[in-house]
């Protein structure tokens, strides 16, 4: 598959790299109106350099393209993408607005061109082993899942349109946030109803909650009990607890590790699953490192999706849509009160 990538900071740098690295895919050109970012991007691999995302789709050899671009600009790179007949994968969150998610999710199926989303965190393997411990019933029937994500605060943005709306569509839900609320739907299955309050009493960036506090509820009425903050004065990391009839199952980052508890009649088995080769790759050389792999492997469910597999883990483009109307549903809840219910997935 002939790919293009659009957008060459640090994630867009890594996503080209995936590319060069598949034996599977060819990077044919990078944009980015940084002409100096996009030559480090295609980095002796013959690929082209454009400022302008015209230029790319006008390639006859194009197959797909990769949105890394700034958010505000998801929405004209992934609709000409469609346009021009070529399979996305865009990075996280999909749109800043419901209204573009849902544009772009409607512009796939017209196109019947595959839209999928860079929930990357799918891949992490503490979230692969909470996965594979929930498929398989060791806790039983899941009763409620814990999830939280959070930072200290807007010094770790790169620039201000990260964290400032409208631009970024919201404050800790629609950064840090939004992984959560995705992991919470891969684990848990779609979200019905939602009730939450934000706020944004210690940035106090107009728009942008620097705290959500919420309750996500399936149809089956089975509970997520979920935060997204900046305020983690401890640093960034995340959680994701799954609990279940007959135990519990704790995914974490940062540090990467796992915490099982099953429970047999009266007896109680505790197990811990730490990956001190990642803790090292990434004293040495980053938290890049394990967002490289995570893209490995997510490039690869990507082509198998564009094959005909729906069995793999990546998020497709309503996943993406997904995870921003719940984010809306939140600040709705914190205008108006009382639960927002979301529409079924069609």
């Amino acid at each position: 598959m002939k790919i293009g990538v659009v957008g060459a900071g640090v994630i867009g740098q890594l996503r080209a790299q995936t590319i060069r690295e598949n034996g599977d895919t060819e990077l044919v050109a990078v944009v980015d109106p940084v002409g100096e970012a996009a030559e480090r991007a295609v980095a002796g691999s013959g690929a082209k350099v454009f400022t302008d995302v015209r230029s790319l789709l006008d390639l006859p050899q194009l197959d797909a393209v990769i949105v890394s671009s700034p958010l505000p600009a998801h929405d004209e790179a992934v609709l000409a993408a469609f346009a021009a007949g070529k399979h996305v994968l865009c990075e996280k969150p999909l749109g800043n607005t419901v209204e573009g998610c849902q544009r772009m999710v409607a512009a796939a199926h017209a196109a019947s061109r595959i839209l999928a989303v860079g929930f990357n965190h799918r891949y992490y393997p503490a979230i692969k082993f909470v996965k594979e411990v929930v498929t398989s019933g060791r806790i039983g029937a899941i009763d409620h899942v814990r999830v939280f994500g959070g930072h200290d605060g807007l010094h770790n943005f790169r620039a201000d349109w990260q964290y400032q709306s409208p631009a970024s569509g919201g404050g800790a839900m629609m950064d840090v946030g939004i992984h959560m609320t995705d992991l919470t739907r891969f684990i848990l299955g779609d979200v019905a109803e939602v009730y939450g309050v934000a706020t944004n009493r210690v940035w106090k960036v107009p728009g942008s909650e620097d705290n959500a506090v919420a309750v996500f509820k399936t149809a089956e009425g089975v509970p997520a009990f979920y935060q997204a903050t900046w305020t983690e004065w401890r640093g960034y990391g995340f959680y994701l607890d799954v609990y279940g009839e007959r135990g519990m199952v704790r995914g974490y980052y940062a540090p990467m590790f796992n915490l099982l508890v099953t429970v047999d009649g009266g007896r109680r088995k505790r197990q811990t699953k730490f990956y001190p080769e990642i803790m090292i790759r990434e004293k040495l050389k980053s938290w890049t490192s394990t967002a490289l792999q995570s893209f490995r492997e997510e490039l690869a469910d990507f082509l198998r999706l564009t094959q005909g597999d729906r069995t793999t883990a990546i998020a497709d483009g309503f996943a993406g849509l997904r995870a921003t109307e719940i984010a809306a549903a939140v600040y709705r809840a914190t205008r108006e009160g009382g639960a927002v219910r979301l529409s079924p997935r069609p």
